[in-house]
């Protein structure tokens, strides 16, 4: 088992049953983090102004934890203890393989699909024009405060 900070690659090397997949799935998985920059379209770039974003990167962070323990566990171990499933493809369900499959999903799905689109449809919420004025006034600001 590798040093817990490499432990989401190799989950995600694990993944993927094809050797060189699993290869392409982790260099791609630590390559998407240096287009970050160009992936992010939102004219906001702070996310205390965009609440859609904030919640998918919540998420993104439990996927990237969960990745974490599932790669510093056993692929065909049992996720819930003596629950039985069936055999899908190539392992059951209720292993960490497919666990780790689906976290890896979404590892992709949040930097190549969410953050493009969510940059370009979310609406952030208005930025103060000095730090001096409040962003609301009158009775906006009181049901905020209340």
């Amino acid at each position: 088992v590798p040093e817990w900070y490499m432990l989401p690659f190799y989950a995600i090397l694990r993944a993927i049953p094809d050797k060189f997949g699993g290869v392409v799935a982790m260099f791609s998985a630590i390559g998407v983090l240096f287009v970050l920059p160009w992936l992010d379209t939102s004219k906001v770039r702070s996310m205390r102004y965009r609440p859609t974003m904030r919640t998918f990167f919540i998420i993104f962070l439990v996927v990237g934890f969960g990745l974490g323990w599932c790669g510093g566990q056993l692929p065909d171990a049992p996720v819930l203890g003596s629950f039985k499933t069936f055999t899908l493809v190539d392992g059951d369900l209720n292993s960490y393989l497919w666990l780790t499959r689906v976290l890896t999903a979404y590892y992709f799905i949040f930097f190549l699909i969410i953050m493009p689109l969510v940059g370009l449809k979310e609406q952030p919420l208005p930025i103060p024009a000095t730090i001096s004025e409040p962003v609301l006034t009158g009775a906006d600001a009181v049901e905020q405060k209340g």
